[in-house]
């Protein structure tokens, strides 16, 4: 048994084609056009935010009298008219890794909008289990003790199991081990520690980070998410930056003015 923390890794985001942008803006008539956003993802957002009133430059649509140059202004107003499907186009991949099965049955409640990738407990043997203890349980000793307990039981009842099965003889055929494992995950916790992969469009992310921080969900998910909150505020600042963090029991939960874009 080890005790974990939960990580949260950003391993990729949506790239622009350049060739193929430049092409499409010949084609409108704005080849000039530039954006000053800071990444890709806010630009694509502009783009197709733009694309939709053709507001590439003055004068190309009657209707629009106004043409805001700035990312920030442009990806601002996007929030403010609530203009949210224009911000499902990027995705951006996470990793949370030394989660706990608790977590990602929440996770998964938040399918719109989604990938998702799990470990899959059916081939990898659970020998090692991590813990995560919540506040209330981390600051009972006898509580402690009691999960920590009950950990290695279960983790020895995976070994002793593994044994019996002889799954690790040679010429085990892999069907038989993952039938096996499969089965004897059953006696494993809820709160062992485990890795799933989550990618989701800026829109999603939004939302999930303001209902997950919130100070009524479940602790370990305001603190995942308040790490990817962390992430996307500094790496997405004009797409991200109108949250405001308010600490609650040493977690933040973010808020926004512009809840459900």
């Amino acid at each position: 048994m080890r005790k974990v923390e939960p990580q949260v890794y950003l391993i990729g985001e949506t790239r622009i084609i350049e060739e193929g942008l430049r092409a499409y803006l010949n084609h409108v008539g704005a080849p000039e056009w530039k954006s000053d956003a800071p990444t890709d993802i806010e630009r694509i957002i502009e783009v197709y935010g733009r694309l939709c009133y053709r507001s590439w430059k003055p004068g190309m649509n009657p209707n629009v009298l106004k043409v805001r140059k700035e990312n920030a202004e442009y990806i601002g107003n996007i929030l403010d008219v609530k203009h949210g499907s224009v911000i499902e186009h990027p995705v951006i991949n996470f990793i949370f890794a030394d989660v706990s099965r608790v977590f990602t049955h929440e996770l998964v409640r938040h399918r719109p909008g989604v990938a998702i990738s799990q470990e899959s407990l059916r081939f990898v043997r659970l020998d090692d289990l991590g813990q995560w203890l919540p506040t209330a349980i981390r600051e009972d000793e006898e509580a402690v003790e009691i999960f920590a307990q009950t950990f290695r039981e279960l983790e020895s009842l995976q070994v002793e199991l593994a044994e019996h099965f002889k799954l690790d003889d040679p010429g085990v055929p892999m069907h038989r081990k993952k039938v096996i494992t499969s089965a004897m995950r059953r006696l494993a916790p809820d709160g062992l520690a485990t890795t799933i992969g989550w990618s989701a469009n800026p829109r999603t992310i939004r939302w999930v980070l303001e209902a997950r921080t919130d100070k009524f969900a479940e602790e370990e998910i305001r603190l995942v998410f308040g790490k990817v909150g962390e992430i996307v505020t500094k790496r997405y600042p004009n797409l991200f930056g109108d949250y405001t963090i308010e600490m609650v029991d040493g977690l933040p939960w973010y808020k926004t003015e512009h809840s459900k874009v």
